[in-house]
This record gives C-alpha cells, structure tokens and sequence, in this order.
C-alpha cells in the first residue's frame, strides 16, 4: 500500500516536472549536451554515449541517453559535433527524442588559455499515450487508491515536434575552466493540446572546475616504469530552468587509470521537490588506448528515500581518437576531470 501511495504522488510530481530537462549525475561526461561550446574541445575525434536509469525501484521506470560525436578542424579553429538525446517515462510512455548539430569556434587569449564559443540547432519530437495516465482528481490518498473518470479529459496520444536552439561559452586554460550556457532559446510549446500552451523554459546552466597535479608516481609493467599521472579536481555546475534549480558540486581522484569521484547533488528549491538531494558515487577507468568509461551510483538522501527509489545508475562510455594520422599521440585534456 505505502509504495502505490508513493508512486501515486510520483506521477503528480513528473505531471508537474514535466516541462524539465534530462539531467545527468556525471554531466563532465556528457559534454556536448551540458554545452554546446564543447564540440571540439579535445581537439581530436571522439564519440561517446551516455545512458541514466532513474529510480529503478518504482513500478515506472524514467531513462534517458545521450549519444554523441564532435571533430575539431585545427586550420578552421573550429568545432563542429552531433548530439542525439532521447528519454522514455512510461508512466505515459512520454517519449523525447532530439538530434542537434552544433559548432564552435575557438578563440586564443594567450599562450594556454582560450575561450569557444558554441550553438546548437536541433530538431525535436515529443510523444506520449494517455491511456494509462492519471489525473490529480483521480487520486484518493488516503485510500491509496486510484478512482475512475478520466473520460475524455486527454487525448488518446499526441505528437509535438518542434525546432530549438542552445548556446553557450566556455574558457579554460591549464588549471581551470568556466562555462555558461542557454538552452531551449526558442522556449517552445510542447502542450499537447491544440488550443493550450505548454512553454518549455530556458535552461541555464554555470559550470566549472579546477585541476590540482599531485606527487606522480611510476607504474610498472614488468619491462620500463612510465610516469603514472596523479590529479584532484573540484567542479560544479548549477542550473536553472523555470521554477526549478539545482547545484551539484564534488570532487575526481584520478590515479592513472582509475576514476574515483564523489558528489552531492541539493541545492533548495521554492517548490521543494523531493529529488533535488543525492549522494553520487563514481568508478571509472581512463586507458591510454583512448576509452574512457564511468560508472555512478545515486543515493538518494531526500524524502522520496534510496529503499523505496532504488538510487539511479549512471554509465558514461567515450572512444578519442588518439592515434589518428593528422594528431597521432595527441590527446587534449581539460583541466578538470577524466572527460
């Protein structure tokens, strides 16, 4: 009985959350989604996906991935990337798909610092069925029970595409990095019915972090010692969209090849929804070969509670082309993080 009242109030709260983004726990792993400045950044080729299942625990279940591939044309000074995002809530079958193409431009402001400066355009479908969909005034909570009557209140399914437009700026040199970005620029309506609007908000987002080199050390691969990088990094990245925002900020040792990461995810809303606090656990591996993979665990701490949510599990996968002929052995990092 207590978990159909939870999901009971679950579906009210994502009837309400419904016009707010995806979110990733490792957002420094998804770079071209947190902003668009991002394509090219690491001067090499490189593919990557992401993928988030969000409280496993209830009877709904809430995906998301990001899929991803960016390019950097050295004598252009310029990025260019492809994005495609999708999400499912089956609670409606609430399905969002995106694809973007995005470019940058790098601008040099000394020897090691520079600013890229980035736009996306996408095109976007949003689905959903309503068969199964619950409104508020069908909901008895006392009862934990679900009345009938939602008769012809909704549609029996819908589609809603739409144009969209993002934006952002990014600076780093050999220690830090900054970056705002815009999203939705375009605020879109997604409101499924013909005469009512539904307008997607702007999304901001300020994110940054910082490198700190530690003592190196040598691994021994029974033929040579090689240098065995050594790094701590801080970053952070607060968001905004409508009445929601969020702040999550923590912490990478990175310890040639092994990630490990830990951060909180709370920042209090105006509304207080209960899943705005999380304790994220990261594991990852960076190889010379030019994969990097994460992994990530969210403990959830607020009132919806990690027993009854199940936490969300989190993988980052990205492939650089490190070895390719016009930059063979290069491979540009960010000041911060493994990603």
């Amino acid at each position: 009985m207590g978990r159909r009242i939870l999901f009971l109030l679950m579906a009210m709260i994502f009837g309400f959350a419904k016009a707010q983004d995806t979110q990733f726990s490792q957002f420094y792993a998804a770079p071209l989604f947190l902003n668009p400045a991002f394509a090219g950044s690491s001067e090499i080729t490189r593919v990557g996906f992401n993928f988030r299942n969000q409280w496993p625990a209830l009877d709904q279940s809430f995906v998301a991935f990001s899929a991803y591939a960016d390019h950097f044309i050295d004598s252009k000074n310029s990025g260019i990337g492809l994005i495609v995002n999708g999400s499912r809530e089956s609670l409606a079958n609430l399905q969002n798909t995106e694809v973007g193409l995005l470019y940058s431009y790098r601008l040099r402001l000394g020897h090691s610092s520079f600013l890229h400066m980035g736009i996306q355009g996408s095109y976007a479908t949003r689905s959903a069925s309503f068969d199964e969909v619950v409104l508020s005034t069908q909901l008895d909570i006392s009862k934990g029970v679900v009345l009938p009557g939602a008769g012809g209140a909704i549609p029996d399914g819908r589609q809603r595409n739409f144009a969209d437009l993002h934006t952002g700026f990014f600076y780093y040199n050999d220690k830090f990095w900054l970056g705002i970005s815009g999203h939705h620029l375009t605020q879109p309506n997604i409101s499924y019915l013909e005469l009512d609007k539904d307008i997607l908000p702007i999304r901001y987002s300020a994110h940054g972090g910082v490198k700190f080199d530690l003592m190196p050390g040598a691994i021994n691969d029974y033929f040579n010692n090689t240098r065995q990088e050594r790094t701590l990094s801080l970053a952070f990245n607060y968001k905004r969209q409508g009445v929601f925002d969020q702040l999550d900020f923590g912490m990478e040792l990175f310890v040639d090849p092994i990630i490990l990461g830990l951060w909180y995810r709370g920042f209090p809303t105006r509304i207080g929804l209960p899943n705005n606090e999380a304790l994220v656990a990261l594991i990852g591996f960076s190889l010379q070969t030019g994969i990097d993979l994460g992994y990530s665990y969210d403990f959830t701490l607020s009132q919806l509670g990690w027993r009854n949510s199940g936490g969300a599990h989190e993988v980052s996968l990205r492939y650089s082309f490190v070895n390719q002929l016009w930059s063979k052995g290069k491979r540009k990092r960010l000041p911060t993080f493994r990603y």
